[in-house]
């Protein structure tokens, strides 16, 4: 991680930001880095189902961005995007348009971390698969690290809740295609590893606190995936 450089967080779907103070609050007392939490409320998750909804995200992202990078002490910015929070994420990189608006963030951002993101998938909300369609992989791997994370939680384990023993093997289907597939009890790991990005697994690893008390978040997973990072 480049010294101090400012990180911006976009959480994933009807989570809300106090979920992500544990993590802020870990980069920076290893970092010294400035961190900032999109603020994103369930209501605003929800629009998300329409067009609008992605760029009012989009737009508070951009914002949070341009201010850190204005006071980092580094003129790069590190985003981190959790489940959906992540494919929104790519395209704010973007150069090319995205429903009206062209954000050009590779000429920010120096960094990209997706945790538990649905990128590839067989049946995906139109504007996630739009994101794949325009943008697939890593375009601006020039500028940009793209790095993504995947959990494998063990459904059979302590760490699995029981919301996730029952819940995984069907969106693992809708995702993938097989219900016996490797994930985080919401997303298989074929799903969360970016083609051509840097990969990174962890075992015993829920999609968050709903699927596991140990997940992407945790104080106690942090450290495996940000030793990781190039």
């Amino acid at each position: 991680m480049v010294a101090k450089q400012a990180v911006v967080i976009l959480g994933g779907f009807l989570i809300t930001d106090e979920a992500y103070s544990p993590l802020a609050e870990w980069i920076r007392l290893h970092t010294g880095a400035e961190v900032r939490v999109v603020h994103v409320s369930r209501l605003d998750w929800l629009a998300t189902t329409w067009g609008f909804g992605w760029i009012r995200l989009l737009d508070r992202v951009d914002t949070c961005v341009k201010e850190l990078q204005a006071r980092s002490a580094s003129d790069r910015v590190t985003l981190i995007g959790h489940s959906s929070g992540g494919v929104l994420l790519r395209a704010y990189l973007s150069d090319q348009g995205f429903l009206g608006r062209c954000y050009s963030g590779a000429l920010r951002c120096s960094r990209l971390i997706t945790l538990g993101s649905p990128h590839q998938a067989r049946r995906a909300t139109a504007l996630r698969a739009l994101v794949d369609q325009r943008f697939p992989g890593c375009p601006h791997s020039n500028r940009v690290n793209y790095v993504s994370v995947a959990g494998r939680l063990d459904l059979n384990g302590a760490n699995a809740s029981s919301f996730s023993r029952r819940s995984a093997p069907k969106s693992y289907v809708q995702i993938c295609g097989d219900s016996q597939a490797a994930g985080d009890g919401l997303v298989p790991v074929s799903s969360a590893l970016l083609k051509d990005s840097v990969a990174v697994e962890l075992e015993d690893t829920a999609h968050g606190g709903l699927f596991g008390a140990s997940w992407y978040g945790s104080t106690d997973r942090i450290e495996a995936w940000w030793s990781a990072l190039p």
